[in-house]
């Protein structure tokens, strides 16, 4: 038997704190044998309630806090409420209990300082926020799930699905975890990629949007990431620093993502071929953009020209 504890934070992601439940409740409900049960408790932090001590959990899960925005995230984590749990994590890591969080609870854990010389994941689009935050944590912002035992992190929202099929699996175990998922229709999913949008994470610096504009006029010629950078007045290194801290990408990758995003983008809006759009997109052959493709997205253009 797990001893799991759900802490819920005032304000949290209904849907990510229903599908921690129901994804236990489902591990208890085809499991076969009494070692492989989950024994869980509720504690929920609000401005108006504190949770009791948490004793003897083996497991303490933090799904997704809710936040809109950076600003809003921040404000959150200054919250007595996100303090009084921060304490509690910090605790029960202490007394031996593993912890697990997703989408912007990751926060919650590197506020711990546990976090600090390790991996983590986090949503795709606080990434910018959580290294400037956390520069001594390694973020891994394409992962969907980090399980780097004895702590796990999630990417956005969603990806608690992910996560709870990686708890299943490392607390019950993976003919479990794939029972659930069948039970549930959760398919399995490695990468926040194929959702991240380029475009919004290079909004929030000024050369790095400036860079996704002249990459987005020029997508079909052949350049150099030194044409880029020179385009936005930089040098290639502190251009790919730059792009690094905002993106979590390199300056190769950058120009990838746009030129990918915009072959699907052509794909399921037109009728070019494979051929035509690549040309559109600046590969001078097919094989590499369908190559592409299928390494960030998992499918091939075919599945983006018929709707899946």
């Amino acid at each position: 038997m797990t001893r799991v504890a759900v802490v819920e934070i005032d304000g949290c992601l209904a849907s990510a704190a229903a599908i921690t439940h129901d994804v236990l409740a489902t591990a208890n409900r085809i499991s076969t044998t009494k070692r492989t049960r989950f024994e869980v408790t509720t504690l929920r932090y609000g401005p108006r309630r504190r949770a009791g001590r948490l004793r003897g959990a083996d497991l303490v899960i933090v799904p997704g806090l809710g936040s809109a925005s950076a600003d809003a995230l921040e404000r959150k984590l200054a919250t007595p409420a996100c303090r009084h749990a921060r304490d509690m994590l910090v605790t029960a890591f202490e007394s031996g209990a593993m912890l697990a969080a997703s989408c912007a609870s990751s926060f919650l854990l590197a506020e711990t300082g546990l976090l600090d010389g390790k991996r983590a994941t986090t949503t795709w689009w606080f990434a910018p926020l959580f290294r400037q935050r956390y520069p001594k944590v390694e973020l891994m912002t394409e992962r969907m799930v980090v399980a780097d035992w004895p702590i796990a992190t999630a990417g956005a929202a969603m990806a608690q699905m992910d996560l709870m099929l990686a708890v299943i699996a490392r607390f019950g175990s993976p003919a479990l975890a794939k029972g659930c998922a069948n039970y549930l229709l959760l398919g399995e999913r490695h990468s926040q990629a194929p959702f991240m949008a380029i475009n919004y994470l290079a909004s929030q610096d000024p050369k790095v949007a400036r860079a996704e504009k002249w990459v987005r006029s020029n997508i079909a010629r052949d350049f150099t990431i030194g044409d880029v950078a020179a385009a936005v007045a930089l040098a290639p290194r502190t251009f790919a620093r730059r792009l690094e801290s905002i993106c979590g990408v390199s300056p190769i990758q950058f120009v990838q993502r746009i030129r990918i995003e915009t072959a699907r983008s052509l794909l399921e809006t037109t009728r070019l071929s494979v051929e035509e759009i690549a040309g559109k997109v600046g590969y001078a052959e097919p094989s590499t953009l369908r190559r592409l493709i299928r390494r960030e997205t998992r499918h091939s253009p075919r599945h983006f020209r018929s709707g899946g």
